[in-house]
């Protein structure tokens, strides 16, 4: 599971091409330089049968030379050719998104009402409801553009990167920049960025299944002959854009880009498919349009009792528009679904990019992290730390104070070996200080890392910024970091031996090997596991112990080898391969170990914290996973590892309850492959854990899919598992999970504030008329400033209430049960003491203004509206915790709030003393003791729901913080 920028690049050319295709391929086409625009261009190589060609007709055709494309000419082509980009659905233009805020039954229902004002003669009110509603879709237009924007930033962030020859030399490049003639390499997890014609394979396998349907991969081959009418399936020659590689190596020429790839002439069929809802924005939904029918089914009750009073038809018309509208959360959905895209953008700067916007509710309820080790609790940077030489014994390699050198200290006693080397991998190479170690030690050392250096396919370069850049696998940038330490360049080496030929590394072999040519012949240079290269050797018995020993401590140990072989490379390299090689000399072994992520033992702590449990999954050996989950804080002394023989034995047969239990408590699963990995998530889930899944390699994408939510690594994360993955972390670090898990319980919290808010509001309202209508009361307000009340105090105060930025203690809290409605037992209680307590004292003071001080109709409902205005302003301070104080919560934690309710408060003020809008809402200035006196009344919701926090939420969130957390 390594990162693609960190696999190596060249495969061993046995399988090049040479010639055996038939050589026809539909000759309807010359090749790149043929054409005279991109148009005729495109068209005849879309004509040409690349599968049926040879490799050296292909690239003839496509004027790719073997060093590849020169930067010049690849720029030329990309502006021929385009991008090598899938077709896409154009996001809706802002004339397409406005005039979707207009589909809505309740949109409807308004705008029902402006054509019947205007039919009646109500011209003031028809213009009043046609301002609501292009308000309303205004704002819906902003929210969404904005959403919109935020989208297509995520999806830059998200490029595939690809390794392509240009101007002689390796360089990764984004697949966009791919052209026609471009040669690009290959390898196992790798997702294949164009339609390649293979040019080199080794051991290579293609996974097509998104082509063909066919979930077997299928073996690839440069030297097939194929048939000019064979199916894609059967096109052995061919790499198709899209599928993966999960085995092997190759070296292929892109010849099809963008829509011209296979999949590409599917693509137009999918790309009408966005994302899915949030489940939470269904349910929320759901949710409303279930109030929808409480609020209508109330409505007509009031209705029915308007009719019995004798009110004319247009003004219950009217009255019910009004109040349906006002009292049902239409904009709920909406609300909710800006809360989520802002937890993701706000994960997205805590370096976790959200692919599916579920995850980002998702991740807050997560109870379990099953976390890869290699890359994501370690550094996943093999470092040799320990070398051990025949005649010199063991020295341990440190950094010295400078990290660009290598401090090499004896590592047991009676080992005299000591000596510093000097320049890092920054460097370009120079004579290392060797100190105290003598001639022969000195020499030894020096052997052994330029074997390491020459049996390489690594590459260290140094960036513009002067940063150093790895390419290669991590055993082979290892070598190189050690030689540039000590003062050896694999580039000056190669020059002195040039390389003959190569064998590289294969699983099964457990060794690669470099022939190059040397003073005395031809010299051979092997590194690999120890069990592979000693019986090549006349090894002793004493570095067999050596082997032991470094293995027991958890070390990964290699041996590395050389010699003068006789005959000629190719000779050499097929009866190395055969296992016909031998007489070597033991050079030495090292000892490389992957180091913790510093910042992980905190993560972890705060995960544990945070309810959640954290289990290590693991390729090692069981011993070496529980040293490293002990020295994070995942297992105590005490603590077994499981092993993915007993997990497969679980799988397999039923087992006991207690053997399930322990599967589920291990803290550690070591030695386990990628299908017992996914049976592990399946154990975990079947145990109520809600689980997230950490993964890098292509093996790892079935338990990312299994996963609740999937997390794949930005940077060594392979495009399958990165694909397969709900999250992916841009900086491969543990604890940006854990920022992710706190960022997703605050979104879900500023859902549950948002529904708190709306709800209430629209309770209150409900319950002022039914009141008004039991005794007999003209209607508190009239349809015009209902619509007015719902605008100015819900139109952004609910998106606003979105952007808060979380509670102090939220990683303090256990995860919430994944099957808790969001409206439960606490949202019911405080929705109705809430809007209860609004309802009634409205209704109190509208009847008290009447009937007491003998006020006018007109004169009260002004009074009841801005009464109405300034509860609903107050109570959004309420609504900002569900369990703190609001006067607790500072101001400064969310001034766009502020600045909402200020300017709500404002512009009905404003309202009150601008002339025909006062009119048209009956309203009319207030003197300021009269506010002061409303905004007193208003407050007091403030006390009553503290009262109610203090009695009831704060004792239930004790209790429910004292519950035990998740193993």
């Amino acid at each position: 599971m390594h990162a693609q920028q960190d696999r190596q690049s060249t495969a061993r050319p046995t399988h090049q091409g040479s010639g055996k295709g038939n050589g026809k391929g539909s000759d309807n086409g010359a090749g790149v330089g043929s054409g005279s625009g991109p148009g005729p261009e495109r068209d005849q190589l879309d004509r040409i049968r690349w599968h049926a060609l040879d490799a050296a007709t292909a690239a003839e055709r496509l004027d790719s030379p073997q060093a590849g494309l020169s930067a010049d000419e690849a720029a030329r082509r990309r502006e021929r050719f385009g991008a090598n980009r899938l077709p896409e659905e154009r996001p809706p233009g802002l004339g397409r998104t406005f005039l979707r805020q207009f589909t809505n039954p309740l949109i409807y229902i308004l705008l029902a009402a402006a054509l019947a004002s205007l039919f009646i003669g109500a011209i003031a009110d028809a213009v009043f409801i046609g301002a609501v509603l292009l308000l309303n879709a205004i704002i819906g237009t902003v929210q969404e553009s904005k959403a919109e924007s935020s989208a297509q930033a995520l999806k830059s962030m998200m490029s595939v990167r690809s390794r392509v020859l240009r101007d002689g030399r390796e360089e990764e490049v984004d697949a966009e920049d791919l052209v026609p003639g471009d040669r690009v390499r290959l390898g196992a997890g790798d997702s294949v960025p164009a339609d390649l014609r293979l040019l080199e394979s080794e051991d290579l396998r293609a996974d097509e299944s998104l082509l063909t349907g066919e979930s077997i991969p299928v073996e690839k081959d440069a030297d097939a002959s194929v048939d000019e009418e064979a199916g894609v399936g059967e096109r052995r020659t061919m790499l198709h854009a899209g599928t993966e590689v999960p085995d092997g190596r190759a070296l292929g020429l892109v010849c099809r880009t963008g829509q011209a790839t296979e999949v590409g002439r599917i693509a137009r069929s999918l790309t009408g498919a966005g994302d899915t809802e949030p489940p939470l924005v269904i349910r929320l939904r759901a949710l409303t349009q279930r109030i929808a029918l409480v609020v209508l089914g109330a409505v007509a009750l009031l209705v029915v009792a308007q009719l019995l009073r004798g009110a004319g038809l247009t003004e219950i018309f009217f009255f019910a528009v009004a109040l349906a509208v006002s009292a049902i959360p239409a904009g709920l959905p909406v609300a909710i679904t800006v809360a989520l895209s802002l937890g993701r953008h706000r994960m997205a700067e805590r370096n976790v990019i959200v692919r599916r916007l579920p995850a980002v509710e998702g991740l807050g309820t997560c109870t379990l992290i099953a976390s890869d080790k290699t890359g994501t609790l370690t550094a996943n940077e093999l470092t040799i730390t320990r070398i051990a030489l025949p005649e010199a014994g063991r020295i341990r390699v440190e950094s010295g104070e400078d990290e660009r050198q290598a401090l090499l200290r004896p590592d047991q006693e009676g080992s005299d070996v000591e000596c510093l080397g000097a320049e890092g991998p920054g460097g370009e190479g120079g004579d290392a200080d060797t100190g105290e170690l003598d001639e022969a030690a000195q020499e030894s050392v020096r052997q052994l890392a330029r074997t390491g250096l020459l049996c390489n396919e690594g590459a260290l370069r140094e960036t513009d910024d002067g940063e150093v850049e790895a390419v290669g696998d991590t055993v082979d940038v290892a070598f190189l970091v050690l030689g540039r330490r000590l003062g050896l360049s694999r580039r000056e080496l190669l020059k002195q031996h040039p390389e003959q030929d190569r064998v590289p590394f294969k699983s099964k072999r457990r060794l690669a090997a470099s022939f190059n040519q040397g003073d005395a012949g031809l010299q051979a240079h092997v590194k690999g596991a120890a069990e592979a290269v000693l019986p090549l050797c006349d090894a002793t018995e004493a570095m067999q112990e050596q082997v032991d020993e470094l293995s027991g401590r958890g070390f990964r140990v290699l041996a590395l080898a050389a010699g003068t072989v006789e005959g000629d490379a190719a000779e050499a390299a097929r009866r190395l391969e055969e296992g016909e090689l031998g007489g070597l000399t033991l050079l030495g072994l090292v000892g490389l170990i992957d180091p913790l992520r510093p910042e992980v033992p905190e993560a972890v702590r705060r995960c544990h914290e945070a309810g959640v449990g954290v289990r290590m999954i693991t390729g090692d050996h069981p011993a070496t996973g529980l040293s490293i989950a002990r020295e994070l804080g995942i297992a105590g002394e005490g603590d077994q590892a499981v092993t993915g023989a007993e997990v497969q034995a679980q799988t397999d047969q039923a087992q006991e309850d207690d053997a399930a239990a322990r599967l589920g408590r291990a803290p550690v699963y070591a030695r386990v492959e990628p299908e017992q990995k996914t049976a592990i998530v399946g154990a975990l889930q079947e145990q109520g854990q809600y689980v997230a899944v950490t993964g890098d390699g292509v093996n790892d994408a079935p338990a990312l899919r299994r996963a609740n939510i999937g997390v794949a690594m930005g940077r060594a994360g392979t495009d399958v598992a990165r694909r397969a993955a709900d999250l992916i972390l841009t900086d491969d670090n543990f604890a940006s999970i854990v920022n992710g898990i706190e960022q997703g319980r605050i979104a879900y919290a500023n859902v549950r504030k948002v529904v708190w808010l709306l709800i209430s509001t629209g309770a209150a309202e409900i319950v002022l008329f039914f009141l008004a209508f039991a005794l007999d009361l003209p209607l508190p307000l009239d349809a015009v400033q209902l619509l007015w009340l719902n605008l100015v105090t819900n139109g952004i105060q609910d998106v606003a209430l979105a952007f808060e930025k979380g509670e102090p203690g939220v990683l303090k809290q256990p995860p919430r049960p994944t099957d808790q409605p969001i409206f439960d037992r606490r949202m019911i209680e405080q929705t109705l003491v809430s809007g209860l307590y609004m309802g009634v004292v409205a209704f109190g003071v509208f009847y008290w203004l009447q009937h007491v001080w003998g006020w006018s109709e007109h004169d009260a409902r002004n009074t009841l509206l801005l009464l109405m205005v300034l509860f609903e302003n107050v109570h959004i301070f309420n609504c900002r915790s569900e369990e703190r104080s609001a006067f607790g919560v500072p101001l400064r934690a969310n001034l766009l709030l502020i600045g909402t309710v200020a300017a709500a408060q404002a512009v009905h003020i404003l309202a009150m003393y601008l002339p025909g809008l006062s009119d048209v809402l009956e309203v009319a200035p207030v003197s300021l003791m009269e506010w002061l006196a409303l905004l007193g009344i208003a407050a007091s919701l403030l006390l009553m729901m503290e009262l109610f926090k203090a009695l009831r939420v704060r004792p239930q969130a004790r209790a429910t913080a004292n519950a035990p957390a998740a193993g």
